[in-house]
Formats: C-alpha cells, structure tokens, sequence
C-alpha cells in the first residue's frame, strides 16, 4: 500500500496500488485503452495482435489479427461498440467490439507506418490516424473514404474530449492544437526541448499534458488563458514516455518511465512533488485510464499490462 499524505498532501488518505496484472503477450506491449464503461481493456503491441480482456478478472475476451506489422495505437469509441488499430503496416483497422470475427473496415493510404489514432468524441464517423511522415488523415467509418490529408502529426494525435472541437497533435518538440472543422493550428505548444513521446487530455478537455523523455508540460486550453504553460515537472535522472490524469484527483498525474527503474511516478502539480512506484521491468509505453472504474492500466515492454487503483 502507498500512503503519500505526508509527503504529497493530496487528500487524508490517497492510496494507489497494483490490483492485478496478466502477461499480456510473448512481444512488447506499447498501448492500451479502457472501453467507455470500463468494462474492457484492449491491449496491442509488437506480436501484430489487439487483445480485448475483462477489466474485472484481465481475462481474454478476444484476440484480433489481421494486422501484418506491429500495433501502435488502440482506441475505444466514446459512443459506440468500436474499436480502432493502427500499424506499421501503414493502415488502420475499425472493429466491432461486440463481434470481433473480423474488421469491419480496413483504412488504407498512409505512405508511412502508422503511429497514432483516435475516435472523434462526438462524430461517431470520423476516425484520424498520423504516420511517420507528419501526416495526418482524417475517415469516415461509414464510407470508408479519406475525408481530409494535412500535415502535422506525428508521434501522437488525440482529440479533444466530449467537446471535440480541437486535435492535438505531436510533431518533434511541438505540440500542435488544431482546430478539427478547419485544420488551423489555433496553437502552436513549445517548451520541449526534446521531441513528445505522449499527449494526454484530462477528462474535461481544459488541460493537455505532454511528455518528452526530460520534462512534462501541462497546458491549459481554457478559453482566455489558452495555450499557456500551467506546470512543469523535469525529470530528475529519470525518463518520461507516458502520462494520464488520475481518475479522482485532478491535480495528479501518473508518468510511466523507462531507463533503469520503469517506474511509476505520481506527480502532485499544484504542490509540484512526485512519489516513485515500482511497476515494471520495461519501458511503460502506455497508460489508460477509466473514470468509471477508477482504475490506470499501464501496458509495458516488459510484455505485461498492470492494473492501479
């Protein structure tokens, strides 16, 4: 049990421990999603297959393969039984994740490997993917056609929650916030040094963190003081790949390293101190988490997905 009142203040008694894990595949783990209600967790990675469990006992639910290279990125839709995946092998696969036979559309037209996707929140048709190329495409699921291709995303692209009026999207040491009916950069996010490995929203779609492998910038996007840097936390000997925001207490965020510890670390921003948990034995390549269950699920090199409450 990690009490961490004393040190980090968060609430009378704030804990947060390992509740279950499952070595989740033979290959590296590199991301993971909650379903909307919590219900599933998908995992993907190096060995080319998603893997839908139960969140409550991390039991196999289904095993999709149809992609020829390895999983980068996967998606639950906000509003509806989909699921997305994106590979190397240069397309992006829509699922039924009430049936999971086979996709139910397969995007192709990326000249690079794909790195990143997601689920507009609120456009149950749109889909946006970038590639290795700085290129970002925007699907319609019920069509199958490419809508719109611009520049300008290329580790990561996330759309804004609930509201879904902005993408953010990470290129090098920038991350861009782009307007999603228009494409125009309304802000450009500079501060990094090092290029972004990750970007998170909170679940109110205001704030916006992003991660490179020294430093962790959160931004706000509320309305009068957008585009500004509202914290900042840099690595102290450690590495940063991965963040998300603790599902009950907003002035936390949870940062999965990589080097020699593959820890977790629990960073209070508004008192700006951090505790250290152990957690894996391999880069933490992505974390979820699911504001109806409460639980962060971390996905990992060292080919296991842990659960955290």
């Amino acid at each position: 049990m990690l009490e961490i009142t004393n040190k980090m203040n968060v609430s009378s008694w704030f804990t947060f421990n390992e509740v279950n894990s499952v070595r989740a595949s033979g290959s590296k783990v590199v991301c993971c999603h909650f379903s909307s209600d919590g219900e599933l967790l998908a995992s993907g990675g190096h060995d080319k297959k998603a893997v839908l469990w139960y969140t409550d006992t991390l039991t196999q639910k289904e095993t999709l393969e149809e992609h020829a290279s390895l999983i980068t990125d996967v998606r639950f839709s906000p509003s509806m039984a989909r699921l997305s995946t994106s590979s190397f092998d240069k397309t992006v696969r829509v699922w039924d994740a009430d049936n999971q036979g086979y996709s139910i559309r397969t995007f192709t037209g990326h000249s690079a490997g794909v790195l990143s996707l997601d689920f507009h929140p609120n456009k149950e048709d749109l889909i946006c993917s970038c590639d290795g190329d700085d290129k970002i495409r925007y699907w319609n699921i019920n069509n199958g056609s490419c809508t719109r291709v611009f520049k300008g995303g290329m580790a990561q692209v996330r759309f804004q929650p609930h509201i879904g009026r902005y993408l953010a999207a990470a290129t090098e040491n920038v991350v861009s916030i782009l307007d999603v009916e228009t494409q125009a950069c309304r802000h450009s996010l500079k501060g990094h040094t090092k290029p972004v490995h990750y970007v998170c929203w909170d679940p109110t779609g205001e704030r916006l963190a992003s991660v490179s492998e020294d430093s962790i910038r959160v931004w706000t996007l509320r309305s009068g003081s957008e585009g500004d840097c509202l914290h900042e936390l840099s690595s102290n000997g450690n590495e940063f790949y991965s963040c998300v925001f603790h599902p009950t207490y907003p002035s936390l965020l949870v940062i999965g390293c990589y080097q020699a510890s593959h820890s977790l670390e629990l960073w209070n921003m508004n008192e700006n101190k951090t505790m250290t948990l152990t957690a894996h034995d391999g880069l933490v390549a992505s974390l979820a988490v699911s504001t109806v269950t409460g639980l962060v699920a971390s996905a990992s090199h060292d080919k296991f997905i842990k659960l955290w409450k």
